[in-house]
């Protein structure tokens, strides 16, 4: 009976009721989301306050610092835009349209107008958008997407197919029974929609430093300007312009944008090389990475199969191979397996067959009928032959997939036993992904761990990692006779291998990871990757595989190239490693700033800086060095945690100013706070110095490039600067700075006695 489908009246009462097969939202962040997220933050309000309150006063030339806070925000903006725009020209499905019975006419309508209950037409190589229950048919689905086994399924009339599966063989009629986010797909996308925490030690530094400074920053802010105001009696203008010097030292607004810029950099360079990085700051998850735990199918795998070899057990004659090529031709297959079959041997359409049964993973062979030749029987090893060479034996034994081709007088029944004498046998294998093995090798050299997680047998997933020349290969295990009481911190740190994984398994795996204090990468291609790539510190997702897990993963290799993953690494280490180099001169200011202004406060008097002198420091002492050589190459391996290492290395530097300003005040000498200012600049570049050992070519002229314009803006714009008198404020700098360099050094060699200096 022909199938009528639904009528247009039934097809508008679903849609009234809001039985439509509505697509979820994108996983990525609307636009307004990221104007948001970039610009409405505490950082920002803080400087913008600031920034008014110079404004009202009309302190002009004080208030360049804020190019610098709006050259940080449209960096991050762009940036974010760009990656949204990539991110949303990736469908949720692969299918655009789908083709349905209404009125009893095929129609082919875009998969969002599907409705409850729809007619669907599925046909070999289709992936299937919506859930449905097979009412007339048989096909061969690949769930590979959603379980992680390759294995094709053969699904009958009954049998239910879920959205993000596809159709290898054979054609089929379905009724929809899911659409919108009642979709499986829809429903793990929901799940992980909301999106994971981001794991970013530069993040997480500047938000601590912006808390803290923030909860010392309106007090010390409020008392500042009322001391100067109401008890020393200074103008309005004076009273904002001072109070502002202090607030302004101690956020590091130069490291914000110098990390910004770090990233964008290395995002842009990625982005040439086909790899999207979906934050600037994913781009650093993958530099603290010691664990990479990688999926077989679409990671180290082209999810593509390959003839290895052929193993005759008998001479095929002419009449032999042009019924085998014939059978290719005829052949209703679509899956990776015929494909490999097709490469290796030429279809031709010279016999065409008097019957045939499709290949069927139930019954584990399919069959042709020619006239006067007789049947091709192609199927699995343990179907077709009573008992396996030992050639076979090995070859399966390595993880190799088989298909016998065997010859029979007559067709045989569906249900039956075959009966046919073998001509031939297939060895195949999966293709590896180009420069897998040298991938593999640079992890391991740099000293990062490798995990392969699979959904295949256990012998195939080791088979395959023995032939990308991991050398754990051996240590494997199958997943499906482990209880959850035996997934313990242990067992996963002694595999290396885990096949017959499932998708809650893989997620505990990785939780397992970090329980033992690694930090894990994870790569997928499927649903069933999306909770473990959640859970990891960086998820890296390949652009053949299902679009849901391009959304939520922080990195995309946008061609499936895995061996660009070692250049993602390198740019994370290379702008982890620099940032953190530099970062101490940023907290100098951000330390003693926190500390002369507690002085001030306490003996009410001014802070001893204005913004415009703050601002040159920020300038040629932080910003020119720092982003003059914030490309150097520097892949070597991240040691420390990135806030306290920079800490240490300020501390020293900070402390040695406030002791400074105490001896000057001590001197009261009328000059002191421009004798300060430049033992504060002398220290700072200093610091600068010490951040660039060992010297090269490049840090040397940046080192004369920082000591000279400090000096040229200081001779040519004093005025401007209000760096006045300065001959007799240079009469105790020397004793001064001197006092300064030896408290600098002992705290210098304390830090290290106390073991609290980190290697980086």
């Amino acid at each position: 009976m022909k199938q009528q489908g639904l009528t247009s009246q039934q097809v508008n009462e679903r849609i009234a009721c809001g039985q439509q097969n509505t697509l979820p939202p994108s996983a990525s962040k609307t636009t307004k989301q990221i104007f948001q997220e970039n610009i409405c933050t505490l950082f920002n309000l803080l400087n913008f306050l600031i920034a008014i309150a110079l404004a009202v006063v009309g302190a002009w030339t004080n208030l360049v610092f804020i190019a610098i806070i709006l050259l940080n925000l449209i960096i991050g903006i762009v940036q974010e835009l760009r990656a949204k725009k990539m991110v949303d020209e990736l469908s949720l499905l692969i299918v655009p349209k789908a083709t349905v019975i209404r009125d009893g006419a095929y129609v082919q309508i875009p998969i969002e107008q599907i409705v409850l209950d729809d007619v669907m037409i599925l046909d070999s190589g289709q992936q299937i958008c919506c859930d449905c229950v097979i009412i007339e048919g048989e096909t061969e689905v690949n769930e590979s997407l959603l379980t992680g086994e390759s294995d094709p399924i053969n699904k009958s009339v009954g049998d239910h197919l879920l959205s993000g599966s596809s159709i290898i063989s054979g054609k089929c009629l379905v009724c929809v029974e899911h659409v919108g986010e009642e979709n499986y797909v829809s429903k793990v996308t929901s799940e992980i929609r909301s999106g994971k925490g981001l794991h970013s030690q530069l993040l997480d530094a500047m938000r601590q430093v912006t808390k803290v400074t923030t909860l010392m920053i309106i007090p010390l802010g409020i008392l500042l300007f009322i001391e100067a105001l109401l008890l020393r009696q200074n103008s309005l203008y004076d009273a904002v312009v001072g109070s502002a010097a202090g607030l302004l030292g101690m956020l590091p607004k130069g490291l914000v944008l110098l990390i910004s810029v770090s990233l964008a950099v290395g995002t842009v360079k990625l982005a040439k090389r086909k790899v999207l990085i979906q934050n600037l700051y994913s781009l650093e998850s993958l530099a603290y990475v010691d664990t990479l735990c990688l999926d077989k199918t679409g990671t180290i795998t082209t999810g593509k199969m390959k003839v290895e070899r052929t193993i005759e057990f008998a001479p095929c004659s002419e009449e032999d191979l042009d019924h085998w090529a014939s059978y290719l031709y005829y052949s209703d297959d679509n899956n990776e397996t015929y494909q490999a079959l097709c490469k290796a041997y030429q279809p031709c359409e010279k016999h065409e067959p008097s019957k045939k049964i499709p290949f069927s993973s139930l019954r584990k062979w399919g069959a042709m009928s020619f006239d006067g030749y007789g049947s091709l029987i192609l199927g699995a090893p343990d179907r077709l032959m009573k008992q396996l060479p030992d050639v076979i034996e090995k070859e399966m034994e390595q993880g190799s997939r088989i298909l016998i081709l065997a010859k029979s007088d007559a067709l045989p029944q569906k249900d039956g036993t075959v009966h046919a004498r073998p001509l031939m046998a297939f060895v195949l294998s999966d293709v590896l992904r180009k420069d897998v093995n040298q991938t593999l090798d640079y992890f391991r050299k740099e000293g990062v761990d490798i995990k392969i997680i699979s959904g295949d047998h256990v012998k195939a997933v080791s088979a395959i990692a023995r032939k990308a020349g991991f050398a754990d290969y051996q240590s494997c295990v199958d997943m499906s006779n482990i209880s959850d009481e035996q997934l313990d911190e242990d067992f996963v740190n002694q595999h290396a291998v885990f096949g017959r994984v499932t998708p809650k398994q893989k997620k505990q795996i990785v939780c397992m990871l970090q329980n033992s204090g690694h930090c894990v990468a994870m790569t997928g291609d499927g649903v069933n990757d999306m909770l473990a790539l959640q859970q990891a510190d960086c998820s890296i997702a390949v652009a053949a595989g299902s679009d849901a897990v391009k959304q939520m993963s922080q990195v995309v290799l946008l061609e499936s190239d895995f061996g660009e993953l070692p250049s993602v690494l390198w740019e994370g280490r290379r702008v982890v490693n620099n940032v953190t180099r530099v970062a101490g001169i940023f907290f100098i200011k951000t330390l003693y700033s926190v500390a002369v202004s507690l002085i001030c406060v306490c003996m009410n008097m001014p802070f001893p800086f204005i913004p415009i002198q703050v601002t040159l420091i920020d300038l040629m002492i932080e910003a020119v060095p720092s982003f003059m050589t914030m490309m150097e190459p520097d892949p070597s391996k991240v040691q420390g945690r990135f806030l306290s290492t920079v800490m240490r290395r300020a501390l020293p530097f900070a402390a040695a100013v406030v002791i400074s300003m105490i001896l000057l005040m001590m001197g009261r000498h009328e000059q002191w706070p421009i004798t300060l200012y430049f033992v504060v600049a002398s220290l700072s570049m200093l610091a600068v110095i010490r951040s660039f050992i060992p010297l090269n070519p490049l840090r040397v002229v940046v080192c004369i490039c920082m000591m000279a314009g400090f000096v040229i803006a200081v001779a040519f714009f004093p005025s401007i600067l209000h760096l006045s008198n300065l001959d007799v404020a240079f009469e105790q700098f020397p004793i001064i700075f001197a006092i300064a360099l030896i408290i600098t050094i002992i705290l210098y060699v304390c830090i290290a006695q106390k073991g609290w200096k980190k290697k980086g």
